[in-house]
């Protein structure tokens, strides 16, 4: 099939370059033009493992440009996939994607074409994107005749780090349309996916496990709220195993056992049970915000959801109470902190956990430093308040520091050879921000070692 994709951040860059993969015609347009430029000449502005080998096996199919005049024409699906911030009041900006349906509907000229959201979009924007289209549409003296459209709701489900991976061999694809035509294209488009009949990218094996994907093939609004459920869930997990996590450690019991003994439950099942600092990135936080926010435009509230967005920024805070717990004063102490990201295996720093443990020690008088593997430059660009505290090499960073904070749980810390450095510390505090260092081992190295929970 002919595909347009809307936006080259992870969504719309993951779909696109994974449908190209597969065989279709896909043409991504971003008004971006340093983006485009990038992407044109092979190279990757996001973070994403394998996403670079993958844009080389797909340049074939893969055209990236600025202009919907080239990318909408003849297309059997236009996936929208551009960015759907936090308003102040908690809903989701649409700013962009009203700017994308609009220009998308100037430049429809095909028999049919299923226009598709693929950004997190709030319950109803279906009808709202469908209703922009025909009236943009409608505007157009040079609309051709015959040229139908229709409105589908495809949400992701990708997980930073794991996005070629997610999209290839997902749980589950959920599409969702009150045009039952809109259905059967979508179902063809992702027909190899479902019967898992490609031949997988060598960095990337079908697992052994997988066989024919689930096809959740629904309405409109089912497939929004789905989206929005799940994310919510998710985030519910993990703010209990913190809120559990807490009681852990006023009655004296490893939070990690306890964890692990929950999740060997099939009906709990042991992902997201993780305790720590807390979750972060672009979808959780926004996410959980939208679902209050939708609710309470039917006077509805949803107190369970909320304790999980207090519950989560409680975490931030934590951390830095224990700090001050065991050093006494922060003012003046230098606190290093692993990791910006707000999770490995990728450099996006939306919601970072890191970021506010940063500012919140800052705003206590200490000495900050941090250091990521991978996010340093983003961490520049994105945060100029920030950066002068960005350390470039570890021994900087533990040179002299008074306690050191593991945020982002990156493979090159885990294996780290932290005998190495902790002879360059004043006090050699080591606070694990997310239970996965081995206390003894820590102990018997000679740090004092601290988890964010009992």
């Amino acid at each position: 099939m002919k595909v347009c994709v809307v936006g080259t951040g992870y969504v719309g860059l993951t779909t696109g370059v994974s449908l190209a993969f597969l065989g279709h015609e896909v043409t991504c347009v971003d008004l971006d033009q340093q983006k485009i430029d990038m992407l044109t000449g092979g190279s990757c502005p996001i973070y994403e493992p394998g996403m670079e080998d993958l844009l080389a096996e797909a340049t074939a199919n893969l055209t990236f440009t600025t202009s919907y005049a080239e990318a909408v024409p003849g297309a059997d699906v236009v996936f929208v996939a551009v960015q759907t911030p936090s308003a102040d009041d908690g809903s989701p900006d649409l700013r962009y994607l009203r700017s994308a349906a609009e220009s998308v509907a100037q430049n429809l000229d095909h028999d049919f074409t299923v226009v598709v959201n693929k950004s997190t979009v709030p319950i109803g924007s279906g009808n709202w994107v469908d209703a922009i289209l025909r009236e943009s549409f409608a505007q157009r003296a040079d609309r051709p005749a015959g040229c139908e459209f229709s409105v589908a709701s495809n949400p992701e489900f990708l997980r930073e780090g794991n996005a070629i991976h997610d999209t290839l061999f997902p749980d589950r694809i959920v599409i969702g349309s009150d045009n039952p035509r809109s259905l059967e294209v979508l179902n063809q488009l992702y027909r190899p996916i479902i019967n898992q009949t490609f031949t997988a990218p060598s960095f990337s094996p079908r697992p052994d496990d997988i066989g024919a994907v689930p096809l959740v093939s629904t309405d409109l609004a089912s497939a929004e709220l789905i989206k929005y459920a799940a994310n919510a869930f998710l985030a519910l997990k993990i703010s209990y195993a913190n809120e559990i996590g807490q009681l852990a450690a006023k009655v004296g019991a490893d939070i990690s056992e306890v964890t692990r003994g929950m999740g060997l439950d099939q009906r709990i099942g042991s992902r997201f049970l993780q305790a720590g600092v807390g979750w972060g990135g672009s979808c959780f936080g926004k996410d959980t915000k939208a679902l209050i926010a939708t609710a309470a435009e039917y006077n509805y509230s949803m107190p369970i959801v909320q304790a999980a967005r207090e519950v989560n920024e409680r975490q931030r805070l934590i951390a830095v109470e224990r700090l001050q717990d065991e050093l006494r004063i922060l003012k003046g102490r230098k606190i290093g902190l692993l990791g910006i990201a707000f999770k490995p295996n990728t450099d996006d720093l939306r919601d970072s956990p890191a970021l506010d443990i940063a500012n919140l020690l800052l705003a206590r008088g200490a000495r900050v430093r941090l250091h990521d593997p991978i996010a340093g430059e983003r961490f520049r660009r994105e945060q100029p308040s920030l950066a002068p505290y960005l350390s470039d090499s570890l021994d900087a960073l533990f040179d002299d520091c008074d306690a050191v904070v593991l945020v982002t749980e990156w493979a090159q810390y885990l294996e780290l050879d932290w005998g190495k450095f902790v002879g360059l510390m004043r006090t050699p505090i080591l606070l694990d921000g997310r239970h996965v260092l081995d206390a003894e081992r820590m102990a018997r190295l000679g740090y004092k070692y601290l988890a964010i929970a009992g």
